[in-house]
C-alpha cells in the first residue's frame, strides 16, 4: 500500500488569524465552504478547534464513505484525523504579501494492486478540484 496525497493551495486576501478563526468554527463557518460532495455533516463534540469531532458522508468519483474526524490544532493550522481509516486532512495557513496562502492537503494509505494504481492516479485529481472549490468558498467567506 502506498500513501496517496491530494493538495490544493490558494492565495486568500485575509490575515492568517482571520482564516484560522473561520476554520476553527466547525459549527457555523465550516459548513459554508463544503461542496455538494459532503452530506450528513455534523459536529459530534466540541465545535471550536482542538478536540472537536465531526462526521460526514463523502461521495466523489463513484465512491462513497463515512468519515469521523478528530481535530488537532497547532500554530500553523488544523489537522483532521479520521477515526475509521488512515485518512488525514491538514489545513495550513501562512502569511504572504497578499494576505495568506492556504493549503488543504489530504493523505491516506491507498489500495494495493491495479486498484491502487488507479486510486493514486485519479483520486488526487478529483480531490484537488473539490479542495479548490472549498478554498474558493473560503476566500469569499473571509473577505466578506
Amino acid at each position: 500500500m502506498a500513501t496517496v496525497t491530494a493538495r490544493a493551495t490558494r492565495a486568500v486576501d485575509a490575515s492568517p488569524d482571520r482564516i484560522l478563526a473561520f476554520l476553527r468554527d466547525y459549527r457555523d463557518s465550516r459548513p459554508r465552504i463544503l461542496t455538494d460532495n459532503f452530506t450528513a455533516y455534523r459536529v459530534e463534540s466540541g465545535g471550536q478547534g482542538q478536540g472537536t469531532v465531526i462526521g460526514y458522508h463523502f461521495a466523489a468519483g463513484g465512491r462513497e464513505r463515512d468519515y469521523r474526524l478528530s481535530v488537532e490544532e497547532d500554530a500553523g493550522g488544523l489537522s483532521e484525523r479520521d477515526q475509521l481509516s488512515s485518512y488525514v486532512s491538514r489545513w495550513t495557513v501562512a502569511p504572504d504579501a497578499a494576505g495568506s496562502q492556504v493549503t488543504l492537503e489530504a493523505s491516506w494509505q491507498g489500495a494495493g494492486g491495479i486498484g491502487g494504481v488507479f486510486e493514486r492516479t485519479f483520486a488526487p485529481l478529483g480531490l484537488r478540484r473539490i479542495f479548490g472549490e472549498m478554498l474558493d468558498k473560503l476566500a469569499v467567506a473571509v473577505s466578506a
